[in-house]
């Protein structure tokens, strides 16, 4: 690990130690894949106290890590996140805004990204989870994107509900290996898919996939950093060659 990964797996041990001595759950910062990972690993360590994590919404892909100590006992626990709608004032006026427009606009109020989850996009307009702390600043500032004036509105995660844009990819493999269907989904060369892998880029489920030989099962999501998400929905039989149909959904 570098600097900043041995600085998380520090801030892990210490929430998980303050988590058992209080004997109520703790919470870390929003977690990217790579983060969730070294959560994970770092958890192995302690047997007094294990780790739940939450987004927003099912399929989040930063979440927030509970560290919940065995003698919890006070029922549900309440993750510290909250949701955001952002939309323009005036559609017709409104430009082409991107996930990424969102994400700077925020980044200029000085907020860290550590305390943003995901910005998640519907039909034009923009849903930001975030921790709970950041909510009244965000709705009070966040007034302009770009050219484009917004307003900003706290939503129900309860009644929230996202169903992300995909495009289906049927191809043929020789095996359901992971490299395999990521070269159907990315339409790429093993070769240069292969290197992701090994470089730690490839996340199935939240968790690091450091060997290519691992076989998917349906329903997987793939995560690879730089290139997007997809996710493995299964076979649709074999060609005439013997090599196997697969189904993936990618994300766009």
């Amino acid at each position: 690990m570098n600097k900043e990964e041995e600085l998380l797996a520090k801030r892990i041990q210490d929430l998980a130690r303050i988590a058992d001595a209080r004997g109520q759950a703790s919470f870390t910062e929003f977690l990217n894949l790579n983060e969730q990972n070294i959560l994970h690993q770092t958890l192995q360590k302690f047997s007094f106290v294990h780790g739940e994590t939450f987004g927003g919404y099912e399929g989040a892909e930063r979440q927030i890590a509970a560290l919940i100590p065995d003698a919890f006992s006070y029922g549900e626990i309440v993750y510290p996140v909250t949701c955001i709608r952002i939309a323009p004032v005036n559609m017709k006026f409104a430009e082409q805004l991107s996930h990424r427009d969102i994400l700077g606009a925020l980044m200029h109020l000085g907020i860290e990204r550590s305390r943003l989850g995901d910005i998640a996009r519907m039909e034009g307009q923009f849903y930001l989870f975030c921790h709970t702390d950041l909510a009244p600043l965000i709705c009070g500032e966040l007034t302009r994107v770009r050219h484009t004036t917004v307003s900003c509105e706290l939503c129900s995660l309860e009644h929230f509900s996202y169903t992300p844009e995909v495009k289906e990819i049927r191809g043929s493999v020789a095996s359901v290996r992971l490299d395999a269907v990521m070269a159907v989904a990315f339409q790429s060369s093993r070769s240069s898919l292969l290197e992701l892998i090994e470089d730690g880029k490839v996340f199935i489920n939240g968790r690091l996939i450091a060997t290519n030989a691992y076989t998917l099962r349906e329903g997987d999501l793939v995560s690879v950093r730089g290139m997007g998400k997809f996710r493995y929905t299964g076979t649709t039989g074999q060609t005439k060659k013997g090599r196997t149909m697969v189904i993936v959904e990618k994300y766009i």
